[in-house]
């Protein structure tokens, strides 16, 4: 052994010219070379078979090829919905959620399914995975829980870094606070905003818009495939009951037999998009060929009031309202410009509010009373 492992070191002997032996004295010579910031070598560039994804129609008698795809955030409102879609359509799904929002509830019908697997984690601490997608949804959405726990900024370079080191395509879901207090009406995307940089919704708005710089300078600088998504309000089932949100507000409160409060005049406009046609719009957006950003939201707008009414005529006709005086910053008018997605994509929302607001209705009355008949929790209310 010892006689053939001598002729084997004679017979390739080492040499400074080879790539990896010129690496490395570029390291020996240079100890900060390692830590390079020249972009980094696409597939195209280094001539390797691009990542398959599953844009377009499998040809009939096909079966497509499932993805592996991590959803951070899975477990929350609009991250099980989607986990929901992903794992259907037959895709290995990781969920990555440290349960501050998020709820095992969300996604408990998936456990046993060997296609699905969760892990309680925080973003804002590294993880090491393997797959082909990254859906980064992971931060807190409302201003009682992103005040408290404000996650934008690192999370999101952590998830950027796993992406870049294992060429997953990554997808951010940005928010349409980016457009702050909007001068401009409605909002389109090569809008820039108009954010108070000191508020206490900056940690939020400020957080999201770095989000996106950061994602920009990835796609830039490292080849990363990436898209961004700009999210408007959007309800459903199986968003927290207590998180602020005005459509959430209003259909506890409504159920609770408790005022509906408005802040400031209620002439505050808002656009409410239903959950799952935020996930159809997220998941073409992944599997199209468009970077973004791309506003995904419903284009119909409600002034506060107009939404108190629809609550009361789908919950309780007699429920009262409460004016209290308005929050700081809080945007006078709000809605998306969706020509973008319309054009690009092929996507705009099917379901208006007063044929998914029942169905939102119905899941808190679940979770508000439990499994009491509901003829007991209501006087008066309609399913609309």
């Amino acid at each position: 052994m010892l006689v053939a492992a001598a002729i084997f070191s004679l017979a390739t002997p080492y040499s400074s010219s080879t790539p990896a032996a010129a690496a490395a004295g570029s390291t020996a010579a240079n100890p900060l070379a390692r830590f390079s910031v020249e972009p980094a070598v696409s597939r195209r560039q280094q001539q390797l078979p691009a990542r398959q994804f599953v844009g377009g129609k499998v040809p009939l008698g096909l079966k497509r090829k499932g993805l592996r795809v991590l959803v951070t955030g899975g477990a929350g409102f609009v991250g099980s919905h989607l986990v929901d879609r992903l794992v259907e359509r037959g895709d290995s799904v990781i969920v990555v959620d440290n349960l501050f929002t998020g709820r095992k509830e969300n996604v408990v019908h998936h456990f046993g399914n060997p296609n699905f697997e969760m892990i309680r984690h925080d973003v804002v601490e590294p993880i090491l995975l393997e797959v082909d997608q990254i859906y980064h949804l992971a931060c807190p959405a409302s201003p009682v829980h992103y005040k408290y726990n404000p996650t934008n900024v690192v999370g999101t370079l952590n998830m950027l870094g796993l992406a870049k080191r294992i060429n997953a395509r990554f997808l951010l879901t940005s928010t349409s606070e980016v457009y702050g207090d909007p001068l401009q009406h409605p909002q389109v995307e090569t809008y820039w905003g108009n954010v108070n940089p000191i508020g206490v919704r900056s940690c939020y708005d400020e957080g999201k818009r770095t989000a996106e710089t950061l994602t920009m300078d990835y796609h830039r600088g490292a080849n990363l495939e990436v898209r961004i998504a700009r999210i408007f309000n959007t309800y459903g089932p199986r968003m927290c009951i207590d998180d602020g949100r005005v459509v959430s507000n209003f259909v506890a409160q409504a159920l609770r037999k408790e005022p509906l409060t408005v802040y400031g005049d209620g002439k505050q406009t808002r656009s409410f998009q239903y959950v799952s046609d935020l996930v159809e719009g997220l998941m073409r957006l992944m599997e199209g060929e468009h970077v973004g950003p791309f506003n995904l939201g419903n284009p119909g707008e409600f002034t506060m009031l107009e939404l108190a009414k629809v609550v009361q005529d789908t919950i309780d006709p007699n429920a009262k309202i409460e004016f209290r005086p308005n929050t700081q910053d809080d945007p006078h008018k709000r809605k998306p410009d969706i020509g973008r997605a319309k054009e690009l994509l092929g996507w705009e929302p099917k379901i208006p509010l007063h044929k998914g607001l029942p169905l939102m209705v119905t899941d808190f009355r679940k979770r508000i009373f439990g499994d009491q008949d509901s003829t007991a929790t209501t006087t008066g209310g309609q399913q609309g």
